[in-house]
């Protein structure tokens, strides 16, 4: 899927005082902000259609019709853009995103790229526009603070439907040829919609680190480049000891992604990453704490979680990558978990 560029492709119309805003062909009125970070900011929109019986231009171009929103809203990500650094990156995402078709990864809808000037004698930029389904219920992220302040927990069934799930995303991801590793799985990175009487749904977004998972390392530069590129696109909590301190002969894979899942299912329990709690515990260096992979268990809910979860947990944080469980060994570990302990 290729970036288009025009200045009519997406741009804020002055006509309605900078409400409106045009993706290719569809137009979409901003209601509120939902979000920001870096250079980006998110918008719930609502499609604007020309008249109420016209269906929405989208269904011809959003190929798996569940993606179409029953009441027009949308998440609208705009990305400021101001070098052809950032340009190339937001071009990469766009890429990568379009290489995924599964429940639970986020599907980008749309999207365009325009060059914009910010005043009439200055240089141009470009600004992106990236068009999502709308999940309101926040990020994990999110729920994991409402209900750390409730001091409530997701039931242990809840907890491995929702790992499951994240599972299965990821399986996909590892699953093409080349494999792609997400390389920032963590709470904040999940959308969680809740479902009366049923699991959280829960899919993974943000694609703006995923890489084809597998790279030699084959000198000290190399793994230096490495470790530079993780500091930048892979959040250090949840960071593999290997992207952490790699050798100069060594090879990368998809494992990466393991790690981030383990720490993704200790969070989902008790709302913290392991690594951020042992040093809320004890102080110290975090680098020290994931390469040693120091793990401290929060008091939980009472009946406390099953010890199979913490082993379970245990068995994905395992500091040496070629002795880490791959997601295929991980899904059928989970399955057994769920027909185990789910009601």
């Amino acid at each position: 899927m290729g970036c288009s560029f025009s200045g009519l492709n997406a741009f804020y119309d002055a006509v309605n005082g900078g409400g409106d805003v045009w993706i290719n062909d569809n137009r979409f009125r901003i209601v509120r902000q939902l979000g920001e970070g870096g250079f980006a900011y998110v918008f719930l929109v609502k499609e604007v259609l020309p008249d109420s019986s016209a269906s929405s231009p989208l269904s011809k171009k959003v190929k798996d019709p569940s993606h179409l929103s029953d009441d027009g809203t949308y998440a609208m990500k705009k990305v400021l853009i101001q070098n052809n650094e950032q340009l190339e990156l937001v071009r990469e995402e766009i890429r990568v995103s379009s290489l995924f078709s599964h429940p639970n990864l986020l599907p980008l809808l749309d999207h365009a790229i325009i060059s914009v000037k910010a005043t009439p004698d200055g240089p141009r930029n470009h600004e992106a526009y990236l068009l999502f389904p709308v999940h309101l219920d926040g990020t994990l992220l999110d729920n994991a603070k409402a209900m750390k302040a409730k001091m409530e927990f997701f039931s242990t069934s809840d907890v491995l439907q929702i790992f499951w799930q994240l599972c299965s995303g990821l399986k996909h991801m590892h699953s093409l040829e080349p494999p792609y590793a997400h390389n920032d799985v963590k709470p904040g990175n999940i959308l969680i919609t809740h479902r009366k009487g049923q699991p959280p749904v829960a899919i993974m977004m943000d694609f703006g680190s995923a890489r084809p998972a597998r790279r030699q390392i084959r000198s000290r530069s190399e793994a230096l480049q490495l470790q530079e590129w993780a500091s930048e696109h892979c959040s250090a909590p949840i960071r593999a000891p290997e992207l952490w301190d790699c050798p100069s002969h060594a090879d990368i894979d998809e494992r990466t992604d393991i790690w981030s899942l383990g720490c993704t299912l200790y969070a989902i329990m008790y709302g913290v990453s392991p690594f951020e709690y042992a040093l809320g515990e004890s102080g110290g260096s975090l680098q020290l704490a994931i390469v040693n992979a120091q793990i401290k268990w929060p008091t939980g809910p009472n009946p406390p979680y099953p010890e199979a979860l913490h082993k379970f947990v245990t068995w994905m944080l395992q500091p040496q990558a070629a002795v880490r469980p791959r997601i295929d060994d991980i899904i059928i570990h989970v399955d057994k978990l769920i027909s185990k302990f789910s009601q």
